[in-house]
């Protein structure tokens, strides 16, 4: 189980609000959320509510300024969070399909080059049936994340993004309990 606290200021000042479960509004709890501290776990914070725009995955550890977090060119709050159910190492087997131009590949393992593995430029949708995946808009996981847990996602908006808003790169199964 997770527990994470957000403070409505910088450096775990003002009020605060803890949880360990998905909060798909913090606002409705603070009027704003500029640190965090994850004290056991693995959460998916995301710049907007019901879990949508940019995305940072937070393990256990002091958070004290969001900028530093997300970066520069994220808001400055955190609006939402969603908790990573814990994943153990080695009795997980996790699928994704990820179609491309209306070709289809299945990974079950992670990939540091989409692009470059299966001579694809793009990926639009994804169906993971098992496991859970950070999809990142760079080759060897870098740049922007995108959290994916089961389930069918139709299009970027559906994974958390606007259209066209990120393109994917690598991706990575969440293999570690946090």
């Amino acid at each position: 189980m997770g527990r994470i606290i957000f403070y409505e200021d910088r450096n775990f000042q003002g009020r605060s609000y803890e949880t360990s479960s998905d909060c798909p509004e913090l606002t409705s709890y603070l009027s704003r959320c500029n640190s965090c501290r994850v004290e056991s776990g693995c959460f998916m914070v995301y710049e907007r509510p019901n879990f949508m725009g940019h995305q940072m995955l937070v393990r256990r550890g002091e958070y004290p300024d969001n900028q530093r977090l997300m970066g520069m060119s994220m808001s400055d709050c955190i609006r939402s969070c969603r908790m990573i159910p814990m994943v153990g190492t080695s009795t997980t087997t996790t699928h994704c399909q990820l179609p491309f131009t209306g070709q289809m590949s299945e990974l079950m393992d992670d990939c540091d080059n989409i692009q470059e593995r299966y001579r694809m430029s793009d990926c639009q949708s994804a169906q993971v049936m098992d496991g859970h995946w950070l999809m990142y808009e760079q080759p060897h996981f870098r740049g922007r994340m995108m959290y994916l847990r089961p389930g069918e996602y139709r299009s970027m908006r559906d994974m958390g993004m606007g259209p066209m808003d990120m393109r994917i790169g690598s991706i990575r199964r969440i293999m570690e309990s946090c």
